[in-house]
């Protein structure tokens, strides 16, 4: 009995284009998780602290570069699962190769402010821990150490959606290379 089996034949750069296609939607998924566990640690690290029965509270709305921070992962998350959705449909249509440059800025455009609300946190941070005696500022996780860890892991968590982008980054402009038309000048 003999069975005759149709398969397709796909090309390398069917192929190729396969595999950036999946990178390109599991590395979105990944960095969409992170921001968004960045931003709900955020959101849910505030700390009571009782001094001289006065009671203190440690939360990032007292700090503009702590909000900045979870302002820019919440924008993070939300364009990230934009472009998620963008990138699926690239997935199932054959778009015009330009688009890919579009995910190339928008990569870069993310990664930019995600790093530099990580930046902006690990610097509060910074000062938190270790204090900054010339300026007056005393460290406070000593006091408020449930707080700080907090912060810490979500800064974590979003230095990794920063690294997510990154390869986004590097993955994007590659295939933008591979389909750049160049036209002789007359």
């Amino acid at each position: 009995m003999n069975h005759f089996a149709i398969k397709s034949i796909e090309t390398p750069s069917m192929k190729s284009e396969k595999h950036f296609i999946f990178a390109q939607i599991l590395l979105r998924i990944l960095a969409t998780a992170f921001t968004l566990t960045a931003a709900c640690i955020t959101f849910n690290s505030t700390q009571t602290l009782i001094i001289f029965n006065v009671e203190t509270d440690a939360r990032y709305t007292y700090s503009p570069a702590l909000k900045f921070f979870v302002y820019a992962n919440v924008i993070g998350c939300a364009f990230s699962f934009f472009s998620l959705l963008l990138a699926s449909i690239f997935g199932r249509t054959n778009l015009h190769p330009h688009k890919y440059f579009y995910l190339f800025i928008h990569d870069t455009i993310m990664m930019a402010l995600l790093l530099s609300a990580c930046s902006a946190a690990a610097t509060i941070g910074y000062v938190g821990k270790y204090g900054q005696i010339r300026s007056g500022w005393m460290p406070i996780c000593d006091s408020v150490t449930k707080f700080c860890h907090k912060m810490a892991a979500s800064v974590i968590f979003s230095i990794c959606g920063v690294i997510f982008y990154l390869c986004l980054t590097i993955i994007s402009a590659y295939q933008s290379s591979l389909n750049l038309i160049i036209t002789p000048r007359n």
